[in-house]
């Protein structure tokens, strides 16, 4: 499964987050993959896109970065391409009905 990660770093203070990921790197556990992220301009936020097949892996990460400042907003998201070939048939339906 996806999660869209939103980090948000206290006082917009995003130094104690980036001290720590040039120390001990990303500290993924094994199965938690990082695929991309996004920084707000101001620094109040981070985006990240991870992947894994079990959420507790997201939590054992979190845990890696207690006492950094920031905290996390975990959301599961499905790819846009898989939600629209997954909409697609219900719009035909919906259409067909509509004409009648």
């Amino acid at each position: 499964m996806l999660f869209m990660v939103i980090e948000t770093f206290r006082d917009a203070d995003m130094v104690p987050v980036y001290r720590r990921l040039r120390e001990r790197g990303r500290m993924l556990p094994d199965g938690l993959v990082y695929r991309d992220s996004w920084v707000e301009p101001g620094f109040g936020r981070c985006f990240q896109l991870m992947e894994c097949d079990d959420a507790a892996l997201l939590q054992e990460w979190v845990l890696g970065w207690r006492g950094t400042g920031v905290t996390f907003e975990i959301v599961p998201v499905v790819p846009s391409a898989k939600t629209r070939a997954l909409v697609e048939p219900v719009l035909d339906r919906e259409e067909g009905l509509a004409g009648r």
